[in-house]
């Protein structure tokens, strides 16, 4: 018998409090886990958390489905597998999208800035509800690297092992700058503010996934798969239908409301706030570490990597090639795979 991942639903009972002072009312947490429930004390399995990323959902098998499934590296079948919807996210957490209790209608602009810890600190909630006491491999990427770090830092004991990729320990000007520009493409779009429901802001969060694009991959990557077929082609199209047809694909499956508000947690991120500073907030880690670095992000360039396996006691650092840029981390399952194989053994 295979046992996949299932979709379960957690909702918070008590008012859950933001790191920046305010609180969300009825919190809903979906998250995938592992067919086969997790026995607390007796279970012996390992356990795998998956941290997703920016635009990804709770389920790992659909986003990864390379790595993530029966027979593969991270088998629902040998380890129980846990994977959360962050807050703010439109796949079943509460976010911009979900209606606002007492008014009938979403949040929109009501919804409160969150911050990478604030989303973490829904992951313990999870962890809790479920009787995980220990992790034995925590795996994020990207945003879900930021997710990763934080929370060995926010509850060291708990994680055995952990594998961080394509990702810093705090936001660079060159990221938020990036998401200044996606947030500008949402609001140049004059229904996004209308708030008259949730295709509001449609145009400008395609033209937001167009210039993230760009960051995710590099100039290697477009010049190999858009050049024109016909070299004396007087207007060069295909990469213009490629960005339209990306924009299109994120609009079928995401609100602007939820992308605008995710990318504020990305600038929130920084673990060393309130901590004195990174460098000191690393040397908490007690989780023996793996850190991968791509060597053509040019979102998060392999130096950021580099300089997180410096300050975190005993981490390795491995860099891997690809023309994919930050996307790697999703793409290149091979030796991510023999990373994550090496992790579980």
């Amino acid at each position: 018998m295979h046992f996949r991942m299932v979709r379960e639903e957690y909702s918070h009972n008590d008012i859950f409090r933001l790191e920046g002072g305010e609180t969300i009312e009825g919190l809903s947490v979906v998250y995938h886990r592992s067919d086969r429930q997790y026995n607390p004390g007796a279970d012996g399995r390992k356990v795998v958390w998956i941290c997703h990323a920016f635009t990804a959902n709770s389920d790992p098998q659909d986003w990864w489905p390379d790595l993530v499934g029966p027979g593969k590296v991270i088998d629902p079948d040998r380890y129980f597998v846990v994977c959360v919807n962050m807050l703010g996210s439109p796949y079943g957490t509460t976010s911009p999208a979900s209606v606002k209790p007492g008014t009938g209608r979403p949040y929109y602009f009501d919804f409160p800035k969150i911050t990478v810890r604030d989303i973490v600190n829904v992951n313990i909630l999870v962890r809790k509800h479920l009787g995980v006491d220990k992790i034995d491999l925590m795996i994020g990427g990207s945003i879900g690297g930021f997710q990763a770090l934080e929370w060995m830092i926010m509850e060291p004991d708990v994680m055995k092992k952990a594998l961080v990729s394509a990702c810093g320990a705090r936001v660079t000007p060159w990221v938020t700058a990036y998401n200044e520009s996606q947030r500008m493409a949402l609001e140049a779009d004059p229904t996004f503010r209308e708030c008259a429901g949730l295709d509001g802001g449609k145009a400008g969060l395609a033209c937001a996934r167009a210039i993230a694009l760009i960051s995710y991959r590099n100039y290697i990557c477009y010049d190999e798969t858009q050049c024109e077929a016909d070299p004396d082609k007087m207007f060069a199209d295909k990469v213009c239908s490629y960005q339209q047809y990306q924009g299109r694909k994120l609009v079928n499956r995401f609100d602007a409301y939820s992308y605008y508000c995710l990318t504020y947690s990305l600038d929130s991120h920084n673990v060393g706030r309130g901590r004195g500073g990174v460098e000191a907030a690393l040397k908490t880690i007690k989780a023996d570490t793996v850190v991968v670095g791509i060597d053509t992000d040019n979102l998060f360039p392999v130096q950021e990597q580099k300089y997180m396996a410096t300050h975190i006691d005993g981490a390795m650092y491995v860099e891997i090639n690809s023309k994919f840029g930050h996307d790697g981390f999703l793409i290149e399952s091979g030796p991510l795979g023999n990373i994550i194989q090496q992790l579980l053994d």
